[in-house]
């Protein structure tokens, strides 16, 4: 198997690091069949741990022709296993391993909406079982063709993009992690002393109130690859505008050049060069998509460019993204919606202001955050 040393070792990295497993957990791994080798070796990190494993593979074909057939009443039908499952399971991971990114380009916005709407009791299941910690779960992704193509690369260099990003192709990756983690640790508590930060550069000029609320270090145990600091700013507490740098990018829908405007906290001006009416459709699935739920700097210097998948891309170190839609509960955030749709912004060129004084410059943090 070509990598195979390396999807050994991320298997184990999800096992033990990320969702430390242990006996009599019931751990579900969901996965499209492009990822049957990282399927089986996380099965053995599993079942050595004392877990039992849970295994469901996709396939988008199927997906497209779901979207494509159901009626609105099957649309808006939340079948009752996956609730039990969300109710239930110990342990999720999910691998992203795309076999067709475009595979829901054809299906109405209307639909996705009225889908997205109805399992909006599923999303609070899910944010309600993490914050409270009863639910262990993590994101990664798999390499495969069609998001190396996405990513406009060959599949060898991409694979390789993936592996190094999630520090698998080091000796120890879970020191690695380790080292990440203290790093961006002192990001998040220095971030916990500030009350308001605006982001200023070129088409950017907003602020986010951040008072009261938890910063987050995302070191690889909910997202692997890791990377980032996040919080939920206060729900009216974001004034401003800005334009994102990198396409944003919904369930393989592609909107171009987003530009927002807010003001008391909700989104009052929408465009976009390419998708605006799709935008401007996901911002009325529910009013709490038009509201922050999320604001994050991206700190994996191991992932330098942008690929259209949301797990590395809001990573990048350098940059900031934001999300309109549903807040975590552990940071504080009250906003409630059926989406979380992530936005990012490249902070070279730019600066941010920490209760008036310049503390991140040119994609990095200055030198007193970070020692």
């Amino acid at each position: 198997m070509i990598f195979g040393s390396f999807v050994s070792r991320l298997a184990d990295l999800l096992a033990e690091y990320s969702t430390s497993i242990r006996g009599g957990d019931e751990v579900l791994f969901t996965s499209t069949y492009e990822a049957v080798p990282l399927a089986a070796e996380a099965v053995r990190a599993i079942v050595q741990r004392g877990g039992y494993p849970i295994v469901i593979l996709s396939d988008e074909v199927i997906s497209e022709f779901f979207y494509r057939y159901a009626p609105k009443e099957v649309l808006e039908y939340v079948p009752k296993v996956q609730k039990f499952i969300a109710e239930n399971i110990d342990v999720q991971i999910s691998a992203l391993s795309s076999t067709h990114t475009k595979h829901l380009a054809s299906i109405s916005p209307e639909k996705l909406r009225l889908a997205s709407a109805a399992r909006r009791e599923l999303t609070e299941i899910f944010m309600k079982r993490s914050a409270e910690g009863s639910l262990r779960w993590v994101v990664t992704a798999y390499p495969t063709k069609a998001l190396a193509q996405e990513a406009g690369m060959s599949f060898f260099d991409y694979a390789e993009f993936v592996f190094k990003a999630l520090k698998v192709d080091r000796e120890n990756p879970v020191e690695e992690w380790r080292k990440q983690a203290n790093m961006q640790d002192k990001i998040a508590r220095f971030l916990e002393k500030v009350s308001e930060l605006r982001f200023v550069g070129p088409e950017m000029d907003i602020t986010f109130r951040v008072e009261g609320r938890k910063w987050i270090n995302d070191d690889g145990k909910h997202n692997m690859p890791g990377g980032e600091v996040f919080t939920a700013p206060l729900e009216e507490g974001v004034e401003g505008f800005i334009k994102f740098t990198y396409p944003a990018v919904w369930r393989g829908r592609e909107v171009e050049g987003v530009r927002l405007k807010f003001k008391g906290g909700v989104v009052v001006e929408a465009a976009a060069e390419k998708g605006e009416d799709f935008l401007k459709k996901m911002l009325e699935v529910d009013e709490g998509a038009k509201r922050v739920g999320e604001l994050a700097f991206g700190l994996n210097y191991s992932i330098s460019r942008f690929t259209k998948n949301v797990l590395f891309d809001e990573k990048i170190g350098g940059t900031m993204h934001m999300a309109l839609g549903a807040a975590y509960p552990e940071c504080g955030g009250k906003n409630v919606s059926s989406i979380h749709w992530d936005m990012v912004r490249d902070l070279r060129g730019a600066k941010v202001y920490a209760d008036g004084d310049v503390v991140y410059e040119d994609g990095k943090f200055v030198l007193e955050v970070i020692s």
